[in-house]
């Protein structure tokens, strides 16, 4: 299982982003409050199209109560700041990946308490980030990738029709 755990996120239409990704790879989605908008938001809900039925969406109110029910057990902090690169580091098994707001990324606290469980996405040195919807999808396909992509289906109809 690949848990998504977004910590006070502030752009619905990221978020839905997101839950669309959860919903197509089966990952679970975890929202930390507070987040930036209300969880019935239309954008939210647009960007996510009509995959939320398929979605497994949790939300705590806060850091604490994530951790009080969760643990953190092969947690993966995704962060600019990080000293190793995602693809280096073993998210095979049950796996839990954890991305900061937008505006402001993971508190340090908690960069500093995971420290060796800090990771980052390569990128030119003058850019600040990537879009948040696009960094869960880059290291949730990147868990897939470490697992051998399980229970999804990995041919498209052209497959089928090519006999």
């Amino acid at each position: 299982m690949i848990d998504i755990i977004l910590v006070e996120p502030e752009i619905p239409a990221n978020t839905g982003n997101i839950s669309r990704t959860c919903s197509v790879t089966g990952a679970r989605l975890h929202l930390i409050e507070p987040l930036g908008f209300d969880i019935s938001d239309k954008a939210l809900k647009r960007a996510g199209l009509d995959y939320w039925q398929f979605l497994d969406v949790r939300v705590y109110k806060n850091l604490d109560e994530y951790f009080e029910i969760n643990g953190d057990e092969n947690l993966w902090l995704a962060t600019t700041k990080a000293p190793l690169r995602y693809d280096k580091a073993d998210l095979t098994g049950d796996v839990k990946l954890m991305f900061g707001k937008e505006t402001a990324g993971l508190p340090e606290y908690l960069r500093e308490k995971y420290r060796e469980r800090c990771v980052r996405i390569p990128m030119k040195d003058y850019t600040r980030s990537l879009n948040l919807s696009n960094s869960v999808a880059i290291l949730c396909y990147e868990a897939l990738r470490q697992q051998g992509f399980p229970d999804l289906c990995e041919q498209g109809t052209m497959a089928v029709n090519e006999g």
